[in-house]
């Protein structure tokens, strides 16, 4: 009888672990189901509430603030490029990049930032280019020696000429820029600055002399011309056309109307 009891409370035991067993895989699958489903609604409810924060925000733009000191630069220009470029998308939509792009575009525009002005406005900074010196006939160069504008109708007259072949832009323009201060220095000023195929170097002073520099220690032969041969140019620019440094220890000067005669060679103590 005893064993009987014992048997039948094992097999009670059996069946009421069996049905907690039954009963906690019941409720982990009904977790497992309801836990997608929460997340769900969490994402569904965060991007309704996304949308209804873009669609308070994403106002029409009404105005267009534009500031920088214009020269060259029209507002209106800037403007209707920005109109252009927003396309009817509101404040919050704009692409900032493209419109940045559309203005860079204008004519003289050099650097450009675009910010959203809360809650209908953009603020638009715009840095014009500094045109540095005159590039063939009628291209301009910037500070840093980029031809910015291949085909100017209206060019400065005071900005010096410089000349070279393709893609020596900037190396003709760091060379102007290195030297054009020595020569004001010096009581000069230059009008034009020449590169040519081979290589060589050539000066022209506004004062109608002609300074050849070569191909080869170019830098050295300038400053031999500051140190010595600009003392007779000051002193006597009408009578010269031209001073030939392209000597190994002096340079040449050619002289022009009644004093023209064969060059005159001079040394570097001269």
């Amino acid at each position: 009888m005893w064993q009987a009891l014992a048997q039948w409370g094992r097999r009670r035991n059996r069946r009421k672990a069996s049905a907690e067993r039954r009963s906690r895989i019941g409720r982990w699958r009904t977790l497992n189901w309801r836990r997608p489903l929460i997340a769900l609604a969490a994402l569904a409810g965060l991007a309704a509430l996304t949308a209804a924060t873009v669609w308070v925000l994403d106002q029409p733009i009404q105005s267009v603030a534009i500031a920088g000191r214009f020269q060259r630069v029209s507002p209106v220009d800037v403007e209707r490029a920005v109109r252009q470029s927003v396309r009817g998308a509101g404040l919050v939509r704009v692409d900032l990049n493209a419109v940045c792009i559309a203005i860079k575009r204008l004519p003289w525009v050099d650097a450009v930032s675009v910010e959203r002005r809360w809650p209908r406005g953009l603020a638009v900074s715009i840095v014009e280019q500094v045109a540095a010196a005159r590039w063939g006939d009628s291209g301009l160069l910037n500070t840093r020696g980029e031809l910015f504008a291949a085909d100017v109708h209206h060019i400065p007259p005071e900005l010096p000429q410089l000349s070279g072949p393709t893609g020596s832009e900037t190396t003709v323009a760091l060379r102007y820029l290195a030297i054009q201060g020595r020569l004001t220095e010096a009581g000069m000023r230059l009008a034009a600055l020449r590169l040519d195929a081979r290589g060589a170097w050539e000066i022209d002073l506004d004062n109608g002399v002609t300074v050849r520099l070569g191909r080869k220690r170019v830098d050295e032969r300038f400053d031999t011309f500051i140190a010595t041969a600009s003392k007779i140019v000051a002193q006597r620019a009408g009578d010269i056309a031209y001073v030939d440094m392209r000597y190994t220890n002096g340079f040449a000067i050619g002289w022009r109307g009644t004093a023209a005669r064969r060059p005159d060679v001079r040394g570097t103590n001269a």
